[in-house]
């Protein structure tokens, strides 16, 4: 039914999209986003993952993170899901799309996919013109920070995951395009899993020159190794805002206090 709607929109308002009034969010980062456009009203469910925004308190629960209740979804009617992929396993982002309910998927690889996420979640809900103009703020604003942060050669850094075991993030994931807006570098770029496992002597063997984890606790194991750059110059360093994790507008705010953390390691 939601389908056969959809496409009825598009042949009678000859839209580029219809404009979602009953959206549920899959996704905390996609719940942002819905708040940082003004369309809160328009959510009538989230998945929950972590504390939620005092404005989406009231809203019913889909599920938790990893695991959706298909039945409460689909009694709320929805016309729009947001969905992030690792927040829905492969076996039920499969059962959604045979739903036949039109579903935006954002998985920004990097800090413009991102931008463009804004104006295309702004189009979906009727609120394009939001969308625009939040994804030039973003633009403008990692703009300035990228003139007062850049440095040649980039900072070599290491972006501690998890320590037990250790994982890091890869190249093509948005938070290594963050340290490139601060003037550094993930010194796993060239690996291709999101967040791959690496082990000492891989790290030991990429010398950085900061080192970057959840926590002060999770950063100790380090000084176990004072051969290392980031142990001789004491740069090691919790991570200052875990928004950097979370893509939506917010994470301009969270890069810079990156920008500020790593300044101090020149």
């Amino acid at each position: 039914m939601a389908k056969r709607l959809f496409a009825a929109c598009l042949l009678v308002l000859s839209l580029p999209l219809c404009a979602a009034e009953r959206v549920v969010s899959l996704a905390p980062s996609m719940s942002e986003i819905m708040l940082e456009l003004g369309a809160e009203e328009r959510l009538v469910g989230v998945l929950d993952g972590g504390e939620r925004p005092v404005e989406l308190k009231h809203l019913p629960s889909v599920g938790r993170y990893g695991q959706v209740e298909l039945e409460t979804l689909l009694a709320l009617r929805p016309d729009l899901l947001l969905l992030w992929p690792d927040s829905v396993p492969a076996a039920q982002r499969e059962q959604l799309q045979s739903f036949g309910i039109p579903l935006y998927v954002g998985e920004p690889h990097d800090l413009e996919q991102l931008a463009e996420q804004f104006a295309e979640v702004g189009e979906r809900v009727g609120l394009a013109e939001r969308g625009r103009q939040l994804r030039q703020r973003f633009r403008d604003g990692l703009a300035s920070l990228r003139q007062r942060y850049r440095r040649e050669p980039p900072l070599p850094v290491f972006y501690q995951v998890w320590h037990e075991p250790l994982y890091t993030i890869g190249g093509r994931q948005i938070i290594g395009d963050a340290l490139d807006v601060c003037g550094a570098r993930n010194v796993f770029a060239d690996l291709q899993l999101p967040a791959p496992q690496v082990n000492v002597e891989a790290v030991l063997g990429r010398a950085p020159e900061v080192i970057l984890a959840g926590s002060d606790a999770e950063l100790q194991h380090w000084r176990a190794w004072p051969q290392l750059p980031a142990v001789q110059r004491q740069q090691l360093w919790a991570v200052p805002d875990k928004g950097l994790e979370r893509p939506s507008f917010q994470m301009l705010a969270a890069i810079g206090k990156l920008c500020a953390v790593l300044v101090q390691a020149r």
